[in-house]
């Protein structure tokens, strides 16, 4: 993070301190990379992907087979024609 630092002159009012130390802040954009990086999520590792993407597929194949076993009826509808 960059900081922004202001000292005071013997004769400088506290307002254009402020003023001088607002601009200085612009001017090295802090603000406006705290506000982007506020709300931005962290990217998966490879690991977490393929742990999840493992997750997907065990569990859809769990579904299939229970399916096929006559213990969850087939859904009608517009996904399962999708799918197919």
């Amino acid at each position: 993070m960059i900081s922004a630092e202001v000292t005071k002159a013997t004769t400088e009012s506290n307002a254009s301190v402020l003023r001088r130390f607002t601009k200085k802040v612009q001017g090295l954009g802090t603000v406006r990379l705290v506000r982007k990086l506020r709300y931005s999520a962290r990217q998966l590792s490879d690991f977490k992907k393929k742990k999840e993407a493992l997750k997907r597929i065990e569990k859809r194949t769990n579904i299939d087979r229970l399916k096929k076993l006559g213990k969850i009826k087939e859904r009608e509808g517009r996904k399962d024609a999708v799918r197919k």
